[in-house]
């Protein structure tokens, strides 16, 4: 895609490659970036300091930097920028690049690097970045010419935010910010092989209502990549009410339908509920809206749906068969999609067969098998609990982030949703350590907005230096940290299929252990509030003095029983037709 100089582009100066990258930011819009200087970065930070346009908050630690941005992206729906310096600090880089990778999130991740003449000679801080990500980015640039900054940055941003979003990754040598050059805005853009798909095949959009007209037992099946296109509720809500079908979301579409809609059955998968699950296992036709076919939604792929033709619609052509073939493949912008096949839908009239038994079952298997939870008998808080009441006190525009395990799986169950953008997660990479960086992002991002982030006592200490870039940066979100004591859904494994042998999963952090640490002590030591909560009776005191809290960061350590496990479940290798609702229980369907 190219676009031309306008009759209004800036008259060109001679600039350093570092002011040129600073100004290409600001051109594009940029507000906020998350980084770390060092050496190979340095003259970018020069002029950075006189911007008045473009806030820097250094982060403790670069996978901060390229977490939070990720969390900025979600909240906001503008690309996450992240900085870097070369060697380690680029490579600290590395896993929220690749988490972005596997969620579609729009990010830049720029880094410094050593000069053009000395790359490849084992320098101080040399790394290859470009090679080290390029499995998975979205794409990325060695710029080596200070003439050629703002055509990359200026495409950098194009990639990331159109068509399937994605991280890529711009590094700079240190002789390109130091060079100087004519800045010229806006720059011509050069992405040969680059294109965005067109308007949706009408005949296939015909096709797959057609489809819909015959079908006795369709699932919509949402995935993230509604989320990431900004369909609006109103928009997904008439094709849901127009095609009168259930639908399921999944981890990263939380929060793109209303939780309390009647039609919604919940999250599919290994730890989906047994409406969802059960739902598509028993459908005649599955309709994938911007979902990937992930294995952790379908358990083994050849026993997923096995009854049911697929539609599937994604912007990305590589999806679409991947895992399983679609009987009628439509490749498009879900903005462009959903409308067009509402209309297709309703078009049909009365050709349509009736779907009321159809709902009627999936509601008798939501009655009967609701999320719920059976108390251990240590007497200690239930995880399950703390999210329910934590979820209750919550203003209803809270946005909501997670680390990665067995809080993340309950949180999935237990809040309720009511607008978009108010969810953040790792799902593909699961990621530990993603949630505070996360929930910095989008706090910065929407400052508007209440940010809690529901972690565990294993996550959280891996990126909890964050506080102090919270607490410094007057960035105040609220954790509540699920202790239960263990890297929680190890031990749930261990349990299950290792004969209760809980080796290197006890973190000392919890109930009858020595806290080490102790988490209010090192809240405070950050310079946030510290509170904790052991007993049932205290849980809505605690929970609202942290709510009434919001001049700093606030992290609640509430105690909680490490023998608490995430039901429904599908083990690992099995078909999804084996859902265990409680332990050793599987649910009874309608036709056995």
């Amino acid at each position: 895609m190219a676009r031309q100089d306008t009759p209004n582009a800036a008259v060109p100066e001679v600039m350093t490659g570092a002011e040129a990258l600073v100004r290409s930011l600001e051109e594009l819009g940029v507000t906020d970036i998350f980084g770390m200087p060092g050496g190979a970065i340095l003259p970018f930070y020069d002029p950075l300091l006189a911007s008045s346009r473009i806030r820097h908050v250094l982060v403790r630690h670069e996978q901060g930097a390229g977490h939070a941005a990720q969390g900025y992206a979600l909240a906001t729906g503008r690309p996450g920028v992240c900085v870097a310096t070369s060697g380690p600090g680029a490579t600290n880089l590395i896993t929220p690049i690749g988490d972005a990778h596997m969620d579609s999130v729009p990010m830049v991740a720029i880094t410094g690097q050593v000069s053009a003449g000395s790359i490849g000679t084992d320098a101080f801080q040399e790394a290859d970045v470009i090679g080290s990500t390029m499995p998975f980015v979205k794409h990325s640039f060695l710029v080596s010419d200070p003439a050629e900054i703002p055509e990359r940055i200026a495409e950098a941003f194009h990639l990331a935010s159109t068509g399937r979003p994605g991280p890529v990754v711009v590094d700079v040598t240190k002789d390109a910010q130091v060079g100087t050059a004519e800045f010229r805005w806006p720059p011509r853009l050069s992405l040969p092989g680059y294109s965005l798909p067109g308007r949706p095949n009408q005949r296939r959009i015909e096709q797959a209502a057609e489809v819909l007209a015959h079908a006795q037992r369709p699932v919509l099946y949402l995935g993230g990549g509604l989320a990431r296109a900004g369909i609006a509720t109103e928009a997904l809500t008439e094709l849901i009410d127009t095609l009168g079908a259930p639908f399921v979301t999944t981890l990263t579409a939380l929060d793109i339908m209303p939780t309390d809609h009647p039609l919604h059955l919940g999250m599919p998968g290994m730890h989906g509920t047994v409406p969802a699950v059960g739902a598509l296992q028993r459908a005649d036709v599955v309709v994938s809206l911007g979902a990937r076919f992930d294995d952790r939604v379908t358990g083994r792929p050849d026993t997923f749906a096995r009854r049911a033709a697929v539609i599937h619609v994604d912007i990305d052509p590589a999806e679409i068969s991947k895992i399983r073939t679609a009987d009628v493949p439509i490749v498009g912008d879900l903005l462009d999609v959903v409308p067009a096949l509402t209309a297709a839908i309703a078009a049909q009239g009365e050709e349509r067969v009736s779907l009321e038994p159809w709902v009627a079952e999936v509601a008798d298997v939501r009655r009967r098998y609701p999320i719920a939870w059976t108390d251990t008998d240590d007497g200690v808080l239930q995880p399950q609990e703390v999210i329910t009441h934590l979820a209750a006190g919550a203003p209803r525009d809270t946005i909501w982030a997670t680390g990665v395990g067995q809080h993340q799986m309950w949180a999935a169950h237990f809040l309720g949703f009511n607008q978009p953008r108010s969810w953040l997660t790792s799902a593909g990479a699961g990621t530990m350590g993603y949630g505070v960086p996360a929930a910095m992002g989008a706090k910065l991002g929407r400052p508007d907005r209440p940010v809690w982030l529901i972690d565990g006592d294993g996550c959280f200490q891996m990126t909890n230096q964050e506080l102090a870039t919270c607490v410094l940066n007057d960035i105040p979100i609220k954790v509540a940290i699920i202790n239960n004591s263990s890297l929680g859904m190890v031990r749930q494994w261990q349990t299950l299929f290792y004969g209760q042998r809980y080796s290197n999963t006890d973190l000392h952090t919890g109930s009858g252990t020595r806290r080490v640490p102790d988490f209010v002590a090192l809240a405070q030591a950050y310079g946030a509030v510290g509170l904790r909560c052991e007993r049932l009776e205290n849980l809505d005191d605690v929970i609202a003095q942290a709510n009434a809290i919001n001049d700093r960061p606030v992290v609640v350590d509430f105690i909680c029983s490490a023998d608490a496990q995430v039901w429904p479940m599908v083990a690992a290798g099995v078909s999804n037709d084996e859902i265990q609702h409680a332990l050793g229980m599987s649910p009874a369907w309608e036709e056995e």
